[in-house]
């Protein structure tokens, strides 16, 4: 997909080679901790790369690479400046737009799939080989907003063993399928813990 399939205007400012999402269908399988490894990997490699937490409901990514307690600002062109980590990975998240990080967001569907779309476009991103974008779970809205406006290359799927949790990635991967947005890899927490009972 490229931008011009995509139905969203990119940001002159910025040039991402590289756009991934990481995706499971459902929460609690470890979605955040794997786009943080793969930022964090990335950056030991020489990559620059950014991070999208696009989880506006339940974003972890600031906690995970210990950037509590930061506030994004914007500039001259009220555009935002993302915050970057102690390995140079740019990061914007709703929690730096917020006063405390445990204020619920109590949004609809549609004002979150605005958001998403400003952390793409009102962002500057800048140079980066890869923008990881941090799904919410499921494929409601958001996941669907971002499939169809922002030109996502490939998908990270993130599951664990369990049959219902399975199904439920089975049917993201459809969901991506669908959006012909190609599945690059399935990644499987927990896949060795062997239930002693």
């Amino acid at each position: 997909k490229n931008s011009e399939t995509c139905g969203i205007q990119s940001n002159p400012d910025n040039h991402i080679k590289n756009i991934i999402t990481v995706m499971s269908g459902k929460g609690g399988v470890g979605k955040s901790t794997v786009t943080v490894m793969l930022a964090k990997a990335m950056a030991k490699k020489g990559l620059k790369v950014g991070i999208m937490d696009a989880d506006i409901t339940g974003p972890s990514i600031p906690r995970l690479l210990a950037l509590t307690n930061q506030h994004a600002y914007g500039n001259e062109k009220q555009q935002l400046i993302p915050i970057e980590s102690k390995e140079g990975i740019k990061v914007m998240s709703l929690n730096f737009l917020v006063q405390s990080e445990s204020d619920p967001v109590i949004w609809r569907g549609p004002v979150i799939g605005g958001v998403v779309k400003q952390f793409y476009t009102d962002v500057v991103w800048g140079d980066l080989d890869v923008l990881l974008i941090d799904m919410p779970p499921g494929t409601g809205d958001v996941a669907l907003t971002i499939m169809q406006s922002i030109p996502v290359q490939g998908v990270v799927m993130v599951s664990t063993p369990q049959p219902m949790v399975s199904m439920i990635v089975e049917n993201a991967s459809h969901m991506c399928e669908k959006m012909e947005v190609k599945v690059l890899v399935i990644i499987e927490h927990m896949a060795y813990l062997e239930c002693p009972n």
